[in-house]
């Protein structure tokens, strides 16, 4: 197995994530039931679910052990009661790993990502390690810092004692 480590990192800076406008009035209309840990393997189906992906069987069911085990997490977005949207990552200490999202119904992933960064902002998480950056992900905020930084930020992170 390959191990990959981008230089420069994606992260999320909690306390800087940004909601655009409209997300924020869809979040008004409360479209979305939003839950955490309801339904890990669906979601990471959902994320493996297009034309190119590394989410295969094996790594499904690592991450569903990991999930057992209480260190990786979901967050879903439910509309009719089927899963429309999903997050997952891995949680140590006091970061957040996220692996992967996706949607079937417009702003469905966007709502579960608020929901997540609300949720490690009220568990005091300090770091929220998105790996790459894309357009969608700059929207929120997202930026890269050097690994240089990122580890100095991860190896705090690890020490603290945060509950996902």
């Amino acid at each position: 197995m390959e191990w990959y480590f981008p230089d420069p990192r994606g992260i999320f800076d909690l306390e800087r994530f940004h909601i655009p406008k409209r997300l924020r009035q869809t979040i008004r209309k409360r479209v979305f039931e939003t839950r955490f840990d309801h339904n890990f393997e669906g979601v990471m189906r959902g994320c493996a679910d297009r034309p190119e992906t590394w989410i295969n069987e094996p790594i499904i069911k690592v991450y569903t052990a990991l999930f057992h085990m209480g260190k990786a997490h979901s967050v879903e977005a439910y509309w009719n009661k089927k899963l429309v949207g999903g997050i997952y990552g891995v949680s140590l200490g006091g970061a957040f790993m996220g692996e992967s999202m996706f949607s079937k119904k417009t702003d469905a992933s966007k709502i579960c990502l608020v929901s997540l960064v609300q949720h490690l902002r009220e568990r005091e998480f300090s770091l929220f390690d998105v790996q790459f950056l894309n357009p969608h992900l700059v929207r929120f905020g997202a930026h890269e810092i050097p690994a240089e930084i990122y580890l100095k930020r991860l190896h705090w992170a690890l020490k603290q004692n945060c509950s996902f």
